[in-house]
């Protein structure tokens, strides 16, 4: 199908991205890489009367690492994620995630900012921030602010973002230890069945700290607490891998879709927990 009309807009800066957003209220919205909404204009589930691009503001294109901390800005494309060798030294489990989104052509345009913006359940970045223990930056008419990636997402398509605030930017501190993501799909270019991203850090043969979130198995992304806190003390064996893998699966709650039912997903949820995990500690 072809999207109802709309005006397009394709500002310099974010002061002028903001200014539009302010002028035309609810019938305005952003487009980073448009790889969810465009399909969803496409199909007329949304209907907007103005598209205001940010490819052609440069201060959202940086990836910088700094005294530790990692800073991405929204218009940073998964291919530039992949590209990085910054990034892939200082936080390598980005990259590894980055390389099993999509296929190369939609690597190229998706961003990370469009990725995490708009709560796309099926998205890979939104669960990948939650481990990552990211920090979101928000710029709207009442200045900048921050909200935690694990506090961010609210249900489906349902994020703490204001209609007229623009995501600018991800930061979180350079990860340390073991890493992983893993994930199972039907085919290339398809959402994950079953994501699951890791971090581990052992130390004197024992976890000191850990991180655990899955993505496309509820209406949100899911950071386990409870996966955590199996983990953490133990020398990471598999009675307590096992109890860390049953804990995840108790925090998912995915539904039947043509990705498969309940069980299922259940199942392939627990394989990928799994996977992600003794990856995560092989690597520390």
């Amino acid at each position: 199908m072809i999207p109802a009309r709309f005006d397009y807009h394709r500002p310099g800066d974010i002061a002028a991205a903001l200014a539009i957003l302010g002028e035309h209220g609810d019938e305005a919205r952003v487009i980073a890489g448009g790889h969810s909404l465009i399909p969803m204009m496409k199909l007329r589930m949304t209907d907007l009367a103005h598209l205001v691009d940010l490819q052609d503001i440069a201060e959202l294109r940086d990836i910088a690492v700094e005294g530790g901390t990692v800073r991405l800005g929204a218009m940073v494309t998964q291919h530039d994620l992949i590209a990085s060798a910054e990034l892939a030294q200082a936080a390598p489990l980005v990259r590894e995630a980055a390389l099993q989104i999509a296929d190369p052509q939609v690597r190229y345009c998706g961003t990370v900012g469009g990725n995490v913006a708009n709560g796309d359940p099926g998205n890979d970045m939104p669960g990948l921030m939650q481990c990552l223990g990211a920090t979101f930056h928000l710029v709207g008419p009442g200045g900048e602010r921050t909200v935690a990636a694990r506090d961010y997402y609210e249900a489906a398509y349902m994020t703490a973002r204001e209609d007229d605030e623009i995501l600018t930017a991800i930061t979180f501190a350079v990860p340390s230890g073991g890493y992983a993501y893993e994930k199972q799909k039907r085919k290339i270019g398809d959402y994950a069945t079953a994501a699951c991203a890791a971090l581990v850090t052992m130390e004197g043969g024992r976890c000191t700290q850990a991180s655990i979130a899955m993505t496309n198995l509820s209406d949100v992304p899911v950071w386990s607490e409870a996966a955590v806190q199996a983990l953490v003390g133990t020398g990471c064996e598999a009675d307590a891998i096992g109890a860390a893998v049953e804990a995840a699966r108790a925090d998912i709650d995915p539904t039947e879709d043509n990705r498969g039912p309940v069980d299922f997903k259940r199942h392939v949820a627990g394989v990928m927990i799994r996977r992600a995990i003794e990856r995560a500690v092989s690597r520390a």
